[in-house]
């Protein structure tokens, strides 16, 4: 007769919290083990929390919309043959007979002053006297302390961009304003400082137009999540961009003759998307400094390589599966994951291993009709690459006749690349192999 504690998974190697979105099971339900309990989202993927015993649940710890620090708590499971208290007993008996709950796992507000904890432990007991119904935004006691030490007003701190869950600011965050701050000419400083007194603070909410001509959309989570990766990929990587155009008329000739086959063979359509997979991954083989990634000062190389692939979702939003050890897979291998990994994005199954652990990413933004793209790194990866829309040109060919004028289908292809690790010659060269490798596409191998 023991209860059972059901913790937050851990739902990859990068990944600290998560969201409870939805509670499937309540408190006094009855549940079998593999029973979905919990529906959990992460700034990756959303996912289900199967029970791992059977049991009735006698108490749950945090609420709809929390987000909670991997490896806590998150409900207690009574196993069988143990007494339980009703369920509208639990809520309002204040944890007796039960495992006693902190105070912040009562109220959205006190989870998130937990969550703020887990940056620094040192966070001070004694509340900070800048007050959080000062701004729109919450800050942990511990921002607020640093932001009163150093004279940062409430307007100047709104302006601050913040790394954590929902945007929160850190500790690391307004550490590294802070030393920005200090190194800008007192002008800028000024020019802020003004521009935060005369303006209500960018996290208000904006309000319609009397004539109705404004609509205020509300960012979901996801989109949330991806406002929030991008700019602290910017603020993490120097991005340069380098470009070529590469022939792929022999890809195209190629996959124009066997699609009808592959297909009736195969049951898989054949996109140009594994082809430039395939290109991708032989050319990290040659180039292997661009499988790593930066931590501190450390350069970390990996050995697989692992390409993931933007997929657009129905609501608009972008995810990235991963197809694993993509040079270790052949062309039909590949097209049968690139299949499978967008057809589950598209249907919202994808599980959190396949969108973990990728090493360099693929974006095809010819699929919207451009012709080129400048993309943002997917962190902690180092580069990025983005292929254009296909179009037919009239281009020089070299034959053993002479040079020829002939109409061939082209292609530029782009990779936007971490400058701090990644310089031109090898971001240029690594490009080049790509286009290379597209061109020498042979077309007559077989399906």
């Amino acid at each position: 007769m023991a209860k059972f504690e059901l913790i937050m998974p851990k739902m990859g190697e990068s990944i600290i919290e998560a969201t409870i979105l939805n509670w499937v099971k309540k408190e006094g339900d009855t549940i079998e083990v593999d029973d979905t309990i919990v529906e959990i989202a992460t700034d990756k993927v959303d996912s289900e929390v199967p029970s791992p015993v059977n049991g009735t649940i006698t108490k749950i710890l945090f609420q709809e919309n929390d987000t909670v620090e991997v490896g806590k708590v998150i409900a207690l499971i009574a196993t069988e043959g143990e007494e339980t208290e009703a369920s509208g007993d639990a809520v309002q008996d204040n944890g007796k007979g039960q495992t006693e709950e902190p105070t912040q796992t009562q109220s959205p507000a006190n989870t998130t002053t937990k969550e703020s904890s887990i940056e620094v432990k040192e966070v001070p007991a004694q509340p900070a006297t800048m007050s959080s119904g000062d701004s729109h935004r919450f800050y942990s006691p511990l921002v607020k302390n640093i932001a009163q030490e150093e004279n940062i007003p409430i307007t100047e701190l709104d302006q601050v961009p913040g790394t954590g869950a929902n945007g929160r600011v850190t500790k690391k965050d307004i550490l590294a304003y802070l030393k920005n701050r200090d190194q800008a000419p007192a002008a800028t400083q000024s020019v802020v400082q003004k521009t935060a007194t005369s303006r209500p603070s960018q996290t208000q909410t904006a309000t319609t137009t009397t004539n109705g001509q404004v609509e205020i959309i509300e960012m979901d989570r996801m989109r949330k999540l991806i406002a929030d990766h991008m700019v602290r990929s910017k603020q993490t990587s120097p991005h340069v961009t380098s470009f070529v155009e590469v022939d792929v008329t022999n890809i195209v000739n190629w996959r124009n003759k066997v699609k009808k086959d592959f297909q009736q063979r195969y049951q898989q359509k054949i996109t140009f998307t594994p082809i430039f997979i395939e290109a991708v991954a032989r050319a990290i083989r040659d180039f292997p400094l661009i499988n790593i990634s930066v931590e501190g000062d450390k350069i970390i190389k990996k050995k697989n390589i692992n390409v993931g692939m933007a997929t657009a979702l129905p609501s608009g939003n972008l995810i990235v599966p991963v197809i694993k050890n993509a040079d270790q897979l052949n062309l039909l291998g590949i097209t049968q994951k690139v299949n499978e990994l967008a057809d589950r994005a598209r249907n919202n199954k994808l599980d959190p291993s396949d969108i973990q652990d990728g090493t360099f990413t693929l974006t095809n933004v010819g699929t919207f009709g451009n012709v080129m793209g400048t993309p943002i790194i997917n962190q902690p990866q180092v580069a990025i690459m983005a292929v254009g829309a296909i179009q037919k040109k009239p281009a020089v060919v070299e034959t053993e006749y002479g040079d020829l004028i002939a109409i061939r289908h082209k292609m530029f292809i782009s990779l936007s690349y971490d400058h701090r690790v990644v310089d031109g010659f090898l971001g240029g060269s690594f490009l080049r192999r790509v286009g290379d490798y597209m061109e020498d596409f042979d077309i007559n191998q077989s399906i």
